[in-house]
């Protein structure tokens, strides 16, 4: 059976440097730190203070009020970058054969606000079970992948996928192989997460997991650089539209990129850590591009799981130089969460969307933040710190990794 090919048609995202994809890419390619104090909920207790929370978000300007208060923050982020990705792929419920259009969605979390605020109300009272008839249908993961259906009338496959930080790259492989196997002819997939809170920020805290730079929020997420001191905190959403290609051309429809493949692997190592040598990272990268059909010389651009933690780090550069030999040294590398922070269960989709713009417009966005050269990372490796590089990107690799081993990987490519 020949492989039906898949290409990019549409694109959305809510994320700390903007609430549309041309914002989110300028701030991208200027370096811009979406890292701030938390403004969600009162932390002035907690041991990190700041995050990258997505700014000037009023669901009331995309949503009816009464159908905004039935969603959890997930599911509205959700629910608007699917809107931008239909209207940008030029789709609508009079344009579409429902039956053949689906929805995959990741989440790390879900509705971590909904449960959190809702144990808390039924906490203060005298044990008299009280709870909103809602609160359920607000806060499982699978929730905003519905809501997108039912919003768009899509009748096609629909599932939530949950693989922690690794969970929107897995949702776009997914998604990926159901239109090569001719299940679908476009399905909207990505991710989104919405988990700055008090259960959020302090579970994290309480791992020893996140930055605690609260003197200098802006530059607290530095991947790479010798004094990181762990993640920051991240929320936003990305909706891709993935369109077979003969259905995208007899339409019509303007093409991004092809989704070329994708790889999926576990570390078996670990809970939270990986895998010292980056074994499962290697190989999910090995996978993908075995999947692809490509050689490690045709990539140009790696857009890094890199969260600014002292092991994960190093253990991912360890494996691109097991995997690319000496090509490495002619790869741009960049962690686009030393800008948006770690957004969970949706980093892979946003940084897709960053690679994705990388093949477009042959720019690769910077790794900011970088002060100091860390002695165990080979200073030869183009890390594009602190500024953006302008290099043709035929080809465009992403990396998510998650807690229980997890680890995913997607290969874009310019179209021709």
């Amino acid at each position: 059976m020949e492989l039906k090919r898949v290409v990019v048609t549409g694109m959305g995202a809510l994320t700390p440097l903007g609430n549309t994809i041309d914002g989110y890419w300028n701030g991208l390619i200027n370096g811009v730190s979406g890292a701030a104090p938390i403004t969600l909920f009162d932390a002035s207790k907690f041991r990190t203070r700041f995050a990258c929370e997505v700014k000037n978000f009023e669901p009331t300007d995309y949503l009816d009020k009464k159908e905004a208060r039935k969603l959890d923050r997930f599911s509205q982020f959700a629910l608007v970058a699917s809107d931008q990705a239909m209207k940008d792929a030029g789709l609508s419920k009079d344009t579409i054969n429902p039956d053949r259009v689906g929805v995959v969605l990741g989440s790390g979390i879900g509705g971590l606000i909904t449960f959190q605020n809702e144990v808390a109300e039924f906490a203060k009272g005298d044990g008299t079970p009280k709870f909103n008839p809602f609160f359920i249908p607000k806060m499982i993961l699978d929730i905003a992948a519905g809501h997108i259906s039912m919003r768009h009338n899509l009748r096609g496959p629909n599932y939530a996928v949950v693989s922690a930080c690794a969970s929107s790259t897995n949702a776009m492989i997914d998604a990926l192989t159901l239109i090569r196997l001719g299940k679908a002819d476009i399905i909207l997939t990505g991710g989104s997460e919405a988990v700055i809170s008090e259960a959020g920020v302090g579970g994290f805290n309480a791992m020893k997991a996140m930055s605690e730079r609260n003197d200098d929020p802006a530059t607290a997420s530095r991947p790479y650089d010798k004094d990181r001191d762990g993640f920051v905190m991240g929320e936003a959403a990305g909706v891709l539209v993935l369109e077979e290609l003969e259905h995208a051309l007899a339409r019509g429809a303007k093409i991004y990129c092809e989704i070329v493949g994708g790889g999926a692997t576990a570390d078996a190592y670990h809970i939270t850590a990986p895998h010292p040598e980056g074994l499962g990272a290697k190989n999910v990268m090995l996978a993908a591009l075995k999947d692809a059909g490509l050689d490690v010389t045709a990539v140009d651009y790696i857009n890094t799981h890199g969260t600014s933690t002292p092991l994960g780090d190093i253990a991912e550069v360890k494996a691109i130089l097991d995997v690319f030999g000496e090509h490495a040294y002619k790869l741009n590398i960049s962690s686009t969460k030393s800008m948006t922070g770690h957004c969970l269960g949706a980093a892979g989709v946003i940084e897709a969307i960053a690679c994705i713009k990388s093949v477009v417009h042959d720019i690769v966005p910077p790794t900011i933040n970088h002060f100091t050269d860390d002695p165990e990372l080979d200073p030869n490796l183009n890390f594009t710190f602190n500024k953006a590089q302008e290099r043709v990107v035929n080809v465009a690799l992403s990396n998510t990794f998650g807690f229980g081993g997890h680890n995913a990987c997607i290969i874009v490519k310019k179209y021709k």
